[in-house]
């Protein structure tokens, strides 16, 4: 299973939000290129940075530390975040994503985001499916739609979609543990799909129990910054050490 540290950046610094709420911004770093130096040096190959200022404003704005990053490491990175338009896409691309993750678009512009699956490929377009209640939620969060979670999974899957990173929003930043059932019923019910869990993830031992359900990523963002797993776990995991 990947191991895929989270970069959330708001205000060029690196933040953590509880349940997609930004009145509960926590900066942890001024920092960005930082912090993903540090998860690189542990052996971490992979980032999940996300722009929040481009969610809130529904175009990429923090693409300058994307570049950075993606010059100054070798972590293959993918990146989401208000990206609404060709033009966003290409400057993501152009900026040094390895991939790019599509929520919001995904459920208000089908077209668009069906057009990217299949002009760029479906090793580099990842389906963003943030769920309340296996309800799919938009807009950074702040907005509920009437899509089902799993039938919205299935159905871009029909379009060529292979990875899927899904959030229980309830979970999310608030370190008591992913949604294990959840997971479950997607990798039972969207089979082939390649499921990475985000969201509640609080201690190590989570880690495995992700990897035997059939996760092929997970992306831990506040454990990590709160010290609840540690980096040197971490490379001891993606080492085969534990």
């Amino acid at each position: 299973m990947r191991i895929i540290p989270a970069i959330d950046i708001i205000d060029g610094k690196c933040v953590r939000l509880s349940k997609g709420d930004y009145d509960t911004k926590i900066i942890y770093n001024e920092n960005p290129l930082e912090v993903a130096k540090s998860f690189e040096a542990h052996g971490i190959e992979y980032l999940h940075l996300v722009d929040l200022d481009g969610a809130k404003s529904s175009k990429i704005v923090n693409y300058k530390i994307l570049e950075q990053i993606a010059n100054q490491t070798s972590l293959k990175i993918d990146f989401g975040g208000g990206l609404k338009s060709d033009e966003d896409l290409r400057i993501a691309f152009e900026s040094g994503a390895n991939q790019i993750t599509g929520g919001s678009i995904a459920v208000k512009n089908r077209a668009i985001f069906e057009k990217w699956i299949s002009e760029y490929g479906s090793d580099k377009i990842i389906l963003g499916a943030d769920a309340k209640d296996e309800k799919i939620a938009v807009s950074g969060w702040l907005e509920d739609s009437d899509e089902d979670l799993i039938p919205f999974i299935q159905d871009y899957q029909t379009k060529g979609i292979q990875y899927v990173i899904c959030t229980d929003i309830a979970k999310d930043g608030m370190l008591e543990g992913p949604s294990f059932d959840l997971y479950g019923k997607i990798l039972a019910e969207a089979k082939g799909v390649k499921l990475i869990a985000s969201g509640g993830i609080s201690t190590f031992d989570e880690l495995p129990k992700l990897a035997e359900l059939g996760c092929e990523g997970t992306i831990i963002g506040k454990a990590i910054y709160e010290g609840r797993i540690t980096l040197k776990q971490l490379e001891n995991y993606i080492i085969g050490k534990m």
